[in-house]
Formats: structure tokens, sequence, C-alpha cells
């Protein structure tokens, strides 16, 4: 995972998964005072910490869905040289809203959504110079393919988009209708 989830992410997730921090430390094989700590912010914890933690919370989620069956594959995605002008020919042409922006590693540095071209067409109007490292967004939260789909739920109450991603890098995007298409299909399914 390229950027971990913030204290507030982590915390929502916990409660989405319907656990106490006591609970949760438990299961992950930590203290509660660490769970505390990561929530608040005070503390930032090791990756191995923060895998175990997220381990944690993917078993104790009501489904054994994991959003690797939802997501959206494979991701379209910009350089961070890519013209702006170009950037909106793509997402118009593939029906998208956003697009993340990857460095020349492959690793998301950013994301350019409809809003900010909106925000940006309309108070410049020298568009050809801009590239995607100019107006890209921070990134959204990053999760691993075998993240619940209700820990997701969570995350995307916030952002309009989470990416899936792997060591290799990005793997598949999730929008809150990719959410309400699964919901919608399993409601109607049982």
């Amino acid at each position: 995972m390229s950027m971990i989830p913030s204290a507030e992410e982590l915390r929502r997730m916990r409660i989405a998964a319907g656990l106490t921090q006591k609970e949760l430390a438990r299961i992950a094989g930590v203290s509660q005072s660490l769970i505390a700590r990561i929530e608040r912010g005070t503390v930032n914890p090791r990756m191995t910490t923060l895998r175990k933690i997220l381990e944690a919370l993917s078993k104790v989620s009501k489904t054994n869905e994991v959003v690797e069956k939802i997501m959206t594959s494979p991701v379209i995605s910009v350089q961070v040289d890519t013209p702006i002008l170009h950037i909106i020919d793509i997402m118009d042409a593939k029906g998208i809203s956003q697009v993340p922006v990857l460095d020349k590693n492959g690793k998301v540095v950013g994301m350019v959504y409809e809003s900010t071209l909106l925000k940006i067409l309309r108070t410049r109007k020298d568009l050809k110079k801009l590239i995607a490292i100019d107006i890209a967004e921070p990134p959204p939260p990053q999760i691993p393919k075998e993240t619940p789909i209700p820990l997701v739920e969570t995350l995307l109450l916030t952002y309009p988009a989470v990416l899936v991603v792997d060591r290799d890098g990005v793997k598949g995007i999730i929008t809150k209708i990719d959410l309400v298409k699964h919901y919608v299909k399993s409601s109607s399914s049982s």
C-alpha cells in the first residue's frame, strides 16, 4: 500500500466492523493504547502493525465479500506530464469522472476529478501549458484487494473513489456507483 489510511479512516473502519478499540487490539495482537494513539493521530504505526490491524478488520467483517469483487479494472490513469486537454479527452471518451495520476514508477501521486477540471476551466484561460501534476489533488485512500466491502463503504462516505493497490501498483478503482450496483445486485438475488 503506498498510502496508509488516515487515523480517522481507521477509526471509521473499526466502527464499521462493529469493534471496540480493545477488541480490535486483541484480534490484531497489539495494545489497546496503540490503537487509541493511532486513531488520535499521535503515532504513526509501522507498516507491519498497520497490516495486522487491516487484516484483523478483514477477519471480523460481517461479510466474506472483498473489494476485488466490485472494483473496476484495469484502471485508466495518466502520467504526471499528461496535458490537461488530453486528460479531458480521456475522461470524456471513457465516461469516467476521475483519473489517477501516476509518476514514472507507477506510484499514485494524485487524482484529477471532474470538479477539479471545472474549477480550473472557470479560472484559467491558457490550458495548453497545464499538465496533470499541476492540477492533481491528493490521492484517495488506497486499500488492498482483500479489504471487506463494508469497510470501503465507510471510506466512500468521505471520498469520491478508493484505489485498490498491491505491491505492483494500482489494480482497481471503486466509486460509489460500484458499491450501489453491488448492493442492488445483492438485494435482488436474496
